[in-house]
């Protein structure tokens, strides 16, 4: 009996196997080294309390420090801040970077910077790392420009299932935030990539979920009342955050120092923290863990969230290779603490649920501030390891992100991105041709319409239409359906308006047409 394979797809799957694995062992050293770093600056504070006379000496090196991650960033731009912009533009065709640069310097950049105590995320700088490995691995195939990013796409899947151990999470947070594309071609690359990688980091780390959070006992359903009053917090912190973020450059602007030298500044105050509060240093992971063993204190979880928002945004603000994904869950997470705390102080929760609200808002913060809720709900589903919160997650992650969304927040990510573009003008695409790729939801404009019925943009040809197992070459009279994935070619200089056009035919609802 003959058997068929489908080369395509085992391709693509060995693509993925090989992206994840060489992301996965990448991102895996970064954390470790971070881990590593972070571990050496605790035990440094604890010397210096006992030989406050190399204080000094720890300022100078810290401002030496700064000064040279200063001139690394300002020196190149694409390892600023997270690198999941330069991701989403990358995946858009709105922007473009050399992979072998940015590893290298995100990789040592993100290292000394986040596993200096500074509230800054690694997950971000590993999606980007994850990112440039797929690129790479394109690049050496010759591959074309789809190919291409669905490589980048995998890669930065994969970076981010190695930072938190969350494989489905990663896939979605990469299709629902930074790629907005659900075709299976993509959805399988990353998601394979993402198991790879996954597999890498727990020989690395272990098998334990790295937000490992126990609670007592589920929430009550009389108690869900809680859900809707935590939601719409966090939607209006959420939207806080957002307005805070953007103005940071303002702020630091007004220093009138050169750019190079922003580093400085959260690194001359995070020796403050550091000798005063040195549980609170770093990302935060393991302050999330360490939050449900403190005492239920309004006065602890209100300092905590003053500390942690205040210099995020003085981290962020630097410039720094560092993401903000772990510092907002940590905000989170604290916020959530705060109403248990206060909650219970007025009698109207018990303490047991405490644990609980702190792991919702997690979500809840995230989703509001990411506008990805189902990335949030899956997200903190498996960072905690149960599935027993799993409806009041999506309570609480679905009124956070209509509150931001009330109050006009855009995702977070996407206008990082939008703001990249505008400061580095060099560091958009310029290419003779382009491709949009896109899939056609339920009830869009485009479903069922044939091709010739639709006014498409101008510099434009639909010239492959991906129908499950099939690959369609469309000529006027093919019925475009619900599910198909479009792949239209255009010139660079209409992508934009072209890129409108087509999503909003292909995704948008009747409303929105």
């Amino acid at each position: 009996m003959k058997v068929n394979i489908d080369r395509t797809k085992t391709n693509q799957l060995l693509r993925g196997i090989i992206i994840g694995a060489l992301a996965g062992f990448v991102v895996s050293t970064f954390r470790l080294l971070i881990e590593w770093e972070l571990k050496l600056i605790k035990i440094g504070y604890q010397f210096l309390h006992q030989q406050p006379g190399y204080l000094v000496a720890w300022v100078l090196i810290s401002v030496l420090l700064a000064l040279g991650l200063g001139q690394l960033t300002q020196g190149y731009p694409a390892i600023k801040g997270s690198g999941i912009p330069q991701i989403e533009g990358q995946l858009a065709g709105d922007y473009e970077e050399a992979w072998w640069p940015v590893l290298w310097r995100k990789f040592i950049g993100g290292v000394l910077a986040i596993g200096s105590g500074l509230f800054l995320g690694r997950e971000g700088p590993s999606i980007q790392l994850g990112a440039t490995i797929g690129q790479g691995f394109a690049e050496f195939r010759h591959d074309k420009p789809l190919a291409r990013r669905v490589s980048i796409a995998s890669g930065a899947a994969a970076g981010l299932s190695a930072a938190f151990n969350a494989p489905i999470a990663s896939t979605m947070f990469v299709l629902e935030e930074v790629y907005h594309n659900f075709s299976p071609v993509v959805w399988l690359s990353a998601f394979v990539s993402a198991l790879s990688a996954d597999f890498i980091s727990l020989n690395f780390f272990g098998l334990t979920p790295v937000l490992h959070i126990t609670y007592a006992h589920s929430l009550p359903v009389n108690q869900y009342g809680h859900l809707l009053i935590l939601g719409i917090i966090l939607g209006i912190l959420g939207r806080l955050y957002q307005v805070s973020l953007f103005n940071m450059g303002r702020l630091y602007g007004r220093l009138k120092l050169p750019a190079f030298v922003y580093p400085v500044v959260p690194f001359i105050l995070v020796i403050i923290i550091g000798w005063y509060w040195p549980q609170t240093l770093g990302g935060g992971n393991s302050l999330i863990v360490n939050l449900t063993r403190m005492n239920p204190s309004v006065l602890l979880f209100g300092g905590l969230l003053l500390l942690r928002f205040l210099f995020s945004m003085v981290s962020y603000g630097s410039e720094l290779p560092g993401g903000i994904f772990l510092p907002i869950l940590t905000l989170g997470a604290v916020i959530g603490g705060l109403y248990g705390a206060a909650m219970h102080a007025v009698g109207l929760l018990p303490s047991v649920y405490i644990a609980n609200f702190i792991i919702y808002a997690m979500a809840g913060y995230f989703a509001g501030i990411g506008k990805a809720p189902f990335t949030a709900i899956l997200l903190i589903t498996e960072m905690v390891g149960s599935l027993g919160h799993l409806m009041p997650l999506a309570v609480v992650s679905l009124v956070a992100y209509v509150v931001v969304d009330i109050l006009n927040g855009a995702p977070i990510y996407a206008s990082l991105l939008e703001k990249l573009l505008q400061r580095e003008p060099q560091l958009i695409a310029n290419k003779s041709q382009d491709v949009i790729h896109t899939t056609v939801f339920v009830g869009a404009l485009l479903d069922g319409k044939q091709v010739r019925d639709f006014n498409w943009p101008k510099s434009c040809l639909l010239y492959a239409i991906h129908r499950g197992e099939q690959q369609l070459i469309p000529h006027g009279d093919t019925e475009i359906k619900a599910g198909d994935t479009l792949l239209i070619s255009v010139a660079p200089r209409m992508r934009h308006s072209a890129f409108v056009k087509i999503i909003t035919a292909a995704q948008g609802t009747e409303k929105n047409k």
